[in-house]
C-alpha cells in the first residue's frame, strides 16, 4: 500500500506544475480571499480533497475493469493494449487534435456545471464540490495516473493510487491558491509541451510491463496464479 500511494503521489507532484497551468485559473476564481486565514485554509483544503475523491473514484472504477482481466491471466495484455491505445490517442491528437474532438462535449458540460458553482449562492460544502467537479475535467496528466492505476489489477490499490495521486498535486496548488497568483503563460506553454512527453513514456513503460522481460520495476515477471498480483510487489 505504501508503494502504491508513493507511485499515485509521485505522478501527481511531479506533474502538479502542469496542474497549477491547467486548473489554476478555476483555483484562483474561488471567492475565498476575504475569509479569514482559518477559513481560507479549510475551503482551500475541501476544493483539493474533492478533487481527489473525483481521481479516487476514477481510480475504483479502472479498477473494476482492470481487476477481470488479472483475474483471468491476461494482465499483460491489458497492460499492452492499454500502452499502445494511450500512444494512437496521443499521435491522433498531436496530427488530428483528437483529443479535443473526443471530449469537446463532455468538456463542456463540466464547464458548465462548474460556472454553476462557481456563480452561485456558496456554503463551505460547496468549494468540496467544486474541487470534485473540477476532477472531471479532461486532463493528460489524470489520463496517465489512471493508466499507471489499471496496472495494479486491483480495486483498493487503483483507488489508493489515484487518492494519493490528488493529493500529490495538492502542495503546489495549496500554494498557487495561499498565494493568489496565476503561474506566468510562458511556463504554461513549457509544461504543455512537456506533458505529451511524459504521458508517453508511461505509455512506454506500460507496454514494456506487459512483454514480461524480466527486468525489475520496469517489466517484471507477472504471477499468473492466485489474484493476478506483480511478483515484484
Amino acid at each position: 500500500m505504501v508503494a502504491i500511494a508513493l507511485i499515485g503521489f509521485s505522478i501527481g507532484f511531479l506533474g502538479s506544475f502542469h496542474c497549477v497551468g491547467m486548473c489554476g485559473p478555476i483555483a484562483l476564481s474561488l471567492p475565498i480571499m476575504h475569509e479569514t486565514k482559518a477559513k481560507r485554509l479549510l475551503l482551500i483544503f475541501l476544493y483539493n480533497i474533492g478533487r481527489a475523491t473525483t481521481y479516487a473514484g476514477f481510480g475504483a472504477l479502472v479498477g473494476m475493469v482492470s481487476n477481470r482481466f488479472f483475474l483471468t491471466g491476461y494482465q499483460q495484455v491489458l497492460s499492452i493494449v492499454l500502452g499502445c491505445l494511450i500512444l494512437v490517442v496521443l499521435i491522433a491528437s498531436k496530427f488530428m487534435n483528437l483529443g479535443a474532438t473526443i471530449f469537446k462535449g463532455f468538456h463542456l458540460r463540466v464547464q458548465g456545471l462548474l460556472a454553476k458553482y462557481l456563480h452561485g449562492q456558496k456554503n463551505t460544502a460547496h468549494f468540496y464540490i467544486i474541487g470534485s467537479v473540477n476532477g472531471l475535467l479532461p486532463c493528460g496528466l489524470v489520463y496517465m495516473g489512471i493508466a499507471a492505476a489499471a496496472a495494479t489489477g486491483s480495486i483498493l490499490y487503483a483507488t489508493w493510487l489515484m487518492f494519493a495521486f490528488g493529493l500529490g498535486t495538492l502542495p503546489l496548488m495549496f500554494s498557487l491558491m495561499i498565494v493568489g497568483r496565476a503561474i506566468p503563460i510562458t511556463i504554461k506553454q513549457q509544461l504543455r509541451k512537456a506533458l505529451p512527453y511524459c504521458v508517453g513514456l508511461m505509455a512506454c513503460l506500460l507496454i514494456l510491463r506487459g512483454m514480461n522481460l524480466g527486468i525489475p520495476f520496469v517489466s517484471p515477471i507477472m504471477n499468473h496464479a492466485g489474484s493476478g498480483v506483480i511478483s515484484c510487489h
